[in-house]
């Protein structure tokens, strides 16, 4: 089965969401590294919750990167649709792995609240935690930028999971500074709880859009923006159209409409300009598309649309 080849632009897309993951995933095992060692050397429950967040990071970032090269793929005869679709499997495991850790977190802190809490050197972990969640807060901002740009959902979800990991790790800080103010360590893993409260949102948020993705909810957004395109290109054409369908792949979105034609014209003609509204509808739209067009007679559509066979019913005889 053959392929057309990818743009240039395209090509572009790929390079660069590659690069940012690459990015994501040398800087996720640093981060981890480093609460880690924080961790083994205050045995602080905030700074157990911020590293095993750091845990799922990775791993999640490591699915995310095989995902992301499978989802630039051409389609082929086993996916004639392609990969992309992945892009929401991804995101929902990334969900999954947060949730998890979350449990995890909270009953971490609570077994070390009731056995006892022992803590030591909190200033210099203060300290590691405090650049990991700069250094990530910069990182995170900038993969939801890139996922954004180049349309790559699995880029931007995690994107916006490093943004989460910075502000767990803020919260952290803040939670250790009221231990070394106060002496009071039970806010340590009274933090730690909240830490994992606060995440469990954004894995229910990853796991909510990966389950809409799959099954094509509908997004108005996008759909208004279709639109918006359409009314200005088909006026330009002077055509007409309806019946627009479309579905977000995770990178590109597949759009399908009928084209409305006076009943005279050359079907040669009326080709041209629909495969002309394709191309125009490509260079036009904010996300990658492909579109599929089905052409029609005007005069005699209200007719045909609203006989038997539209509705799937065989005519009497």
């Amino acid at each position: 089965m053959s392929t057309a080849p990818q743009s240039p632009a395209h090509a572009l897309r790929v390079r660069e969401t590659r690069l940012a993951m690459t990015l994501s995933l040398v800087v996720g095992f640093a981060m981890l590294a480093g609460k880690w060692a924080a961790y083994a050397i205050t045995g602080s429950a905030a700074i157990f919750s911020d590293a095993a967040e750091s845990v799922v990071h990775v791993v999640a970032v490591g699915f995310a990167a095989y995902s992301l090269r499978l989802s630039s793929k051409p389609a082929d005869a086993r996916f004639p649709y392609g990969y992309e679709k992945i892009s929401y499997f991804s995101a929902g495991f990334e969900g999954a792995l947060i949730i998890l850790a979350a449990g995890v977190i909270i009953y971490q802190a609570i077994h070390r609240w009731l056995a006892g809490l022992v803590l030591s050197n909190l200033g210099l972990g203060t300290l590691v935690v405090l650049a990991a969640s700069l250094i990530n807060a910069a990182l995170g901002a900038y993969l939801v930028w890139k996922g954004k740009k180049n349309n790559s959902l699995i880029l931007e979800a995690n994107g916006k999971h490093v943004l989460t990991d910075s502000w767990t790790s803020f919260g952290v800080v803040g939670g250790l500074c009221l231990v070394l103010l106060t002496g009071w360590k039970p806010f340590d893993p009274i933090l730690a709880i909240a830490v994992a409260i606060n995440i469990l949102w954004t894995g229910r948020a990853l796991i909510r859009r990966s389950y809409a993705g799959l099954m094509d909810v509908a997004e108005p957004e996008l759909g208004s923006a279709i639109r918006d395109t359409l009314d200005r290109v088909t006026r330009e054409m002077n055509i007409g159209y309806h019946g627009v369908r479309f579905r977000n792949s995770g990178m590109s979105v597949w759009i399908e409409l009928h084209l409305l034609f006076p009943g005279g014209t050359v079907l040669e003609e009326a080709h041209a300009k629909a495969t002309r509204l394709e191309h125009e509808l490509k260079q036009r739209l904010p996300v990658p598309a492909e579109v599929t067009t089905h052409l029609e007679s005007l005069e005699d559509h209200d007719r045909v649309h609203s006989g038997p066979h539209y509705e799937g019913k065989p005519e009497a005889q």
